[in-house]
């Protein structure tokens, strides 16, 4: 009997998800614990695994596919001796009816251009596509077929019940679209202006539009919810380095044996626990009527990855050692590039840390995420005059900046918070202690 496979809940909260990537195609063989395909939440881009064994017998969810409910049948799997065929047509009607392939959109009535100049073939290829007035298309093939500017009524579709793919659409004229409606508060575009987009702003600029990814639109969303409902404080100190980088060259001399290699930035983020361990009141998260005081240092370390800003933790970090904040900090980081972290490796957190100085920054603010209560912003590390023993020296120093919720953090808190950080990277044995 065919098997239905169906989205998965990736995290807790998931309840529709971007199909990105298909690592299977019909006719594969498969066994439980295979990569099936790369699935994009709203935090990051996971594998799927197979938990049953057969062969593939359809793909009823183009990759690319987004707003794919959880539940939802993405695929039908052939068990061992069934007919493919047979195995794809027992789920065809269950994927037309969930959610995520919404009920077909109805074909735009085609121009009188288009329609003069439909050929018998294109018509036959409507009647094979069409349920009556309704064009059946995935929803990938229409987002291509709108960009495109490809009518879909033209187009023979070859997917399951005559839908139209994304394969059909290659080689499909363009131009056959509706035209459509010009904006009376911009100026028309002149038909034949070349531009190397195709498109052009309002004010002419040629450019590429890219949509936005699931983890994109969830970082504008939280950001802009941030800035507009936390009062943010900044605290910014200036950090004298030199003590911290004798003490890491001398650990890393000495754990080069067993393979690692500390970065100042796995410093950083031990200062900061052990602060937030000196200064509980900064360790909180605002709640309504409610204040939250950790007893725990879990610090959401920013990372930069291709798919947006993401930020796996360091759970327990003041109690832990720098070797080990190390490993965890080069695998969660490599996680988070390729898109493979686990939602317990970030969701959570109790305090977070933002790292530009690799990139030259010399001092930012950083915007605290909700509902976190503070964020620590660090630039590079620098020679600069500094003051030593009453004479004017030169010394390697950081500017740190703090963003605290001013709702759960009194400014003389965050000032005491600094103040430790600022203690724990100038006398940085006491992170050892």
């Amino acid at each position: 009997m065919a098997i239905a496979i169906k989205m998965p809940a990736l995290s807790p909260t998931m309840e529709e998800g971007t199909l990105a990537k298909w690592l299977v195609k019909k006719g594969d063989s498969v066994a439980a614990g295979d990569i099936l395909a790369e699935i994009e939440t709203d935090k990051a881009t996971m594998e799927f695994e197979a938990v049953d064994e057969g062969t593939i017998a359809s793909i009823e969810i183009d990759e690319g596919t987004e707003g794919v409910k959880v539940g939802a049948v993405i695929a039908m799997l052939a068990e061992d001796g069934e007919d493919l065929d047979a195995a794809a047509s027992s789920g065809g009607g269950e994927a037309e009816a969930t959610p995520a392939q919404a009920e077909p959109v109805e074909a735009p009535a085609p121009t009188p251009a288009a329609s003069a100049q439909s050929s018998p073939s294109t018509s036959s290829g409507r009647a094979d596509a069409a349920k009556g007035d309704r064009i059946v298309a995935s929803p990938l093939a229409r987002r291509i077929a709108e960009q495109e500017g490809i009518d879909l009524s033209s187009v023979t579709g070859s997917g399951p019940n005559g839908r139209i793919v994304k394969a059909d659409l290659e080689g499909a004229a363009k131009g056959a679209a509706p035209a459509p409606t010009q904006s009376m508060d911009k100026p028309a575009t002149p038909a034949n202006t070349p531009t190397s987009t195709g498109a052009e702003s309002e004010f002419g600029a040629p450019y590429e539009a890219t949509k936005l990814n699931n983890v994109r639109k969830v970082i504008a969303r939280r950001l802009t919810e941030a800035k507009q409902t936390v009062p943010h404080i900044y605290l910014t100190v200036d950090v004298r380095l030199d003590a911290l980088l004798d003490l890491r060259k001398q650990l890393n001399a000495s754990l080069e044996a067993d393979g690692v290699k500390l970065s100042v930035n796995d410093l950083i983020i031990k200062a900061l626990a052990r602060a937030l361990a000196r200064v509980p009141k900064c360790n909180v998260s605002f709640q309504g009527d409610e204040l939250h005081e950790y007893s725990r240092q879990d610090i959401s370390v920013a990372v930069a990855a291709p798919s947006g800003l993401i930020t796996p933790i360091i759970t327990d970090a003041g109690r832990k050692g720098l070797a080990q904040i190390s490993t965890e900090m080069k695998e969660l980081a490599g996680k988070a590039r390729d898109g493979k972290l686990q939602p317990h490796e970030y969701q959570g957190g109790t305090a977070s840390l933002s790292n530009l100085g690799m990139f030259g920054t010399k001092q930012f603010d950083a915007v605290i995420n909700p509902p976190q209560g503070m964020i620590l912003a660090v630039g590079a590390g620098e020679q600069r005059p500094y003051v030593i023993d009453g004479e004017l020296g030169i010394a390697t120093v950081m500017s740190a900046t703090g963003s605290f919720d001013h709702r759960a953090i009194d400014g003389a808190d965050g000032a005491q918070l600094m103040e430790a950080f600022k203690t724990l990277c100038e006398n940085p044995l006491g992170m050892l202690a």
